[in-house]
């Protein structure tokens, strides 16, 4: 195929592919235990953030959640057999991503954890998250951070499932449209989306007949997390870009995942291969104690809001988000111009009051990130570099160029071609 030929059938495939992104509508419909519902999970699984990674390569903080998971399920009775266990490949980890999940920074999810279950019923589709906390998916595995684990197995999410069950589910659209409008970006700041969610689930709680103590104790849990909402997002994106992924000649990203070690991508055009870098250093400000010489690398799922068009690419929206990771409303406003230089479209539901409701940028185009030079902007938190340790601060981090390279070059190795912009 000649290059001008095969760049019009990329564009053509592209917007196709944009379009299947924004006809989503991802709808919350269960609350349930990782291993009754998340395709080929087994016993003695934990899943992971990121790329595929192994024991010897896999950095301090998903170590130390990895040996959290462990104890968490009772496979081992304390951290040093957790470890060994681990050490000698009797418990078996496989990507997030590989089961249609994700979950936060070091994203472990083991067969007891419940995990939100959100459908896009365009499509018929599920995707799975874990839970948002900040200590055991940070890599603390202490029995106080495992506490907070077992509260959400046995109290919060049960209660929030019946109320769920009993309003037959919950749609994410109106409430991620409506948060990006209260100046969320639904990645580190989700704090709007928080407080609707927690609004719409009280109710139907209460009308389910959940226990007054359980009841009592979720409803205070919900309504004080202001990050709640982030694995809500973090499926919704899920499911909202899965529909998206092997569309033959696609160049646009639709998965962005960091395990601490390297950072990944896919592409649509490219099936399931993975194209991975070093996972870069974030830059952004630290909690008291703890400075640039403690943080880990870039860890995470989370990056799928960014892919869904959310996180970074409207962080011009969300400028009281600055105060948490650093930054400037100036440096936000330029953050959200950049990214429509490199993404396909723009979102036909999530609009932007701060560029006359124009949409969300979508579609991040490989082509037009190596053409610019351009990276997507990130927001995430920051992770000790050792086990053991809860969240110490949060920033922005840009996703490695180098993911972006390989890529092209596989893209125009598949389709035939030396050049593909």
């Amino acid at each position: 195929m000649a290059t001008e030929d095969l760049k019009q059938k990329i564009e053509t495939v592209n917007t196709e592919t944009v379009k299947k992104i924004n006809a989503a509508d991802p709808v919350l419909v269960d609350i349930a235990p990782a291993g009754e519902v998340i395709p080929r999970m087994r016993d003695r699984m934990i899943l992971h953030s990121g790329p595929p990674v192994d024991w010897q390569n896999m950095c301090g903080a998903q170590r130390g959640a990895m040996i959290g998971a462990v104890l968490f399920e009772k496979w081992a009775e304390n951290a040093e057999e957790a470890e060994k266990l681990l050490e000698a490949g009797k418990i078996q980890f496989e990507p997030n991503h590989h089961h249609q999940a994700v979950g936060p920074m070091a994203g472990t999810i083991s067969p007891s954890m419940p995990v939100w279950v959100v459908e896009n019923r365009a499509f018929g589709n599920r995707a799975f998250c874990r839970q948002v906390e900040g200590r055991q998916q940070f890599g603390d595995y202490s029995d106080s951070a495992l506490g907070d684990l077992r509260l959400w197995r046995d109290i919060w999410a049960p209660s929030l499932r019946k109320g769920l069950l009993q309003r037959g589910g919950l749609e994410m659209k109106p409430i991620i449209a409506k948060a990006l409008t209260m100046g969320d970006e639904l990645h580190n700041r989700p704090v709007a989306a928080s407080s609707l969610f927690a609004n719409a689930m009280v109710c139907p709680m209460i009308e389910a007949g959940v226990e007054k103590d359980n009841l009592l104790s979720t409803i205070n849990y919900i309504t004080r997390h202001e990050l709640l909402f982030l694995a809500l997002s973090m499926a919704s994106g899920k499911a909202s870009v899965d529909p998206a992924a092997g569309i033959e000649y696609s160049t646009v990203v639709v998965a962005m995942a960091r395990n601490g070690t390297e950072f990944g991508i896919r592409v649509s055009g490219l099936g399931d291969e993975w194209f991975t870098a070093q996972s870069p250093r974030v830059n952004g400000l630290y909690f008291p104690g703890y400075s640039e010489k403690d943080a880990g690398a870039d860890m995470g799922d989370s990056a799928i809001t960014e892919t869904a068009g959310w996180g970074g690419l409207v962080l011009a929206g969300a400028t009281g988000i600055l105060g948490f990771v650093g930054g400037t409303p100036e440096e936000a406003l330029a953050y959200s111009k950049e990214m429509r230089q490199i993404t396909v479209s723009t979102s036909s539901n999530y609009r932007m009051p701060v560029f006359g409701f124009q949409g969300a940028p979508l579609g991040i185009d490989i082509r037009k990130v190596v053409q610019t030079g351009i990276t997507p902007i990130i927001d995430t938190a920051i992770a000790h570099k050792n086990p053991g340790y809860s969240i110490i601060g949060a920033g922005l981090v840009r996703a490695p160029m180098d993911c972006f390279k390989k890529a092209l070059i596989r893209f125009g190795q598949k389709y035939g071609v030396g050049r593909t912009n």
